[in-house]
C-alpha cells in the first residue's frame, strides 16, 4: 500500500509538531522568511502556493471550504504568493472568489499567466483573468511555456508602464525546454523566471539559476516534490537524524529547504488543495537553511 503523505503527517506525529512549530513562530512573533525581487527591490515570501490541479474544483461551497483554508494559513504565515493559470481549469475564478469573500486581495501576490498564440487573443485572455480574479492589477503576469512569447512581450510590458501589471516573466516545468529558456532570458530582460528544480531534479543549478542571478531576475520554483513522486517515494522512509539540525518535522520541508538553500531562488510554489499540506509547507519558510556541507550530505543521503 502506497503511503500518501496525509497518512504519514499522521502516523508520525509530524501534523501536530508542525502546528506547534507555528504556535511557536506565532507567539515569538517570526514571520516568514521574504528574499528580494531584484527588478524593483521589493521582498517576496519564500513559501507561496501553486493551484494546478488543486484549484480547479468548480463552484460547490464544499469543494472551495478547504482551499479557503489553505489561503488563510499560508497568509497567517506570512507567505503571499498565489501560482495560477488559464490553463488550470477553474483556478483562477476560484482563486478570486475566496479573495473576495476574505476580503484578502491585499495579502495576496497574484501570479498568474498567459497561455495562447497571438498578440489580440492574449490580450483578450490577460483581461479574462483580471475579471475571474477580480483585479485590476495582476502582481505578476507570465508566459506560460515560453508559449509565443514575441507576440505577448510588447503587450505584457505596455501593461507593465500602464500599471495593470507590476511585473513579468516567463516560465517551463520541463528540462528539455531549459535550453529555449536559457536563450529567452539571455535575449530580453525579465522580472520573473518560474523553472522546475527539486532533489531529484537539479538541472537549473548548471546554468539558468546562475544566469538568472546574473541577470536580475527573480525565480519562481515548480514542482519541487518532483511533481509529487519524489516525495512519495521518500514518505515510506524515516526522516534522517539530521533532520532536526535544519528545524525540519517532515520530508516536505526537507525537500523545501534544500531548494532554498541555493540564494538564487526567490519563492518556492509547491502545490496543494489540502490544509494540512499547507501548514506542512509553511514552516520550511522559516529558521535556518542548510549550508553547503548539508546540502551534499541531503544529497548524498538520499538517494533517489
Amino acid at each position: 500500500m502506497t503511503l500518501t503523505r496525509s497518512a504519514f503527517l499522521g502516523i508520525t506525529g509530524a501534523a501536530v509538531l508542525t502546528a506547534r512549530q507555528g504556535a511557536a513562530q506565532t507567539v515569538s512573533g517570526a514571520r516568514m522568511q521574504q528574499r528580494t525581487i531584484p527588478s524593483n527591490g521589493e521582498m517576496l515570501p519564500v513559501i507561496g502556493c501553486g493551484t494546478w490541479r488543486t484549484f480547479d474544483v468548480g463552484a460547490k461551497p464544499e469543494d472551495r471550504a478547504p482551499l479557503a483554508e489553505v489561503l488563510r494559513i499560508l497568509f497567517d504565515a506570512g507567505g503571499s504568493v498565489i501560482d495560477t493559470s488559464p490553463m488550470y481549469g477553474s483556478a483562477e475564478a476560484v482563486v478570486g472568489d475566496l479573495l473576495a469573500a476574505a476580503r484578502s486581495r491585499d495579502k495576496a501576490f497574484i501570479a498568474t499567466k498567459v497561455w495562447t498564440s497571438g498578440h489580440d487573443s492574449g490580450i483578450a485572455q490577460m483581461r479574462q483573468s483580471m475579471r475571474l480574479l477580480k483585479t485590476d492589477r495582476i502582481d505578476l503576469m507570465q508566459i506560460h511555456n515560453l508559449l509565443d512569447w514575441r507576440a505577448h512581450l510588447p503587450t505584457l510590458r505596455a501593461w507593465k508602464t500602464e500599471g495593470r501589471i507590476r511585473l513579468l516573466g516567463i516560465t517551463h516545468y520541463t528540462q528539455s525546454a531549459h535550453d529555449e529558456l536559457e536563450a529567452v532570458l539571455r535575449a530580453e530582460k525579465w522580472d520573473f523566471v518560474q523553472l522546475n528544480y527539486a532533489l531529484d531534479d537539479r538541472a537549473v543549478e548548471r546554468r539558468l539559476l546562475p544566469l538568472a542571478a546574473q541577470r536580475g531576475t527573480a525565480v519562481i520554483v515548480n514542482q519541487p516534490f518532483g511533481g509529487g513522486g519524489l516525495l512519495r517515494r521518500l514518505l515510506p522512509r524515516p526522516l534522517p537524524d539530521w533532520a532536526g539540525e535544519i528545524g525540519c518535522a517532515t520530508w516536505a520541508q526537507i525537500l523545501l529547504k534544500f531548494i532554498l538553500a541555493n540564494p538564487a531562488v526567490t519563492c518556492v510554489i509547491p502545490g496543494t488543495g489540502k490544509p494540512e499540506h499547507m501548514r506542512d509547507n509553511v514552516q520550511a519558510g522559516f529558521g535556518v537553511y542548510p549550508d553547503a556541507a548539508m546540502l551534499k550530505r541531503m544529497a548524498a543521503e538520499i538517494a533517489v
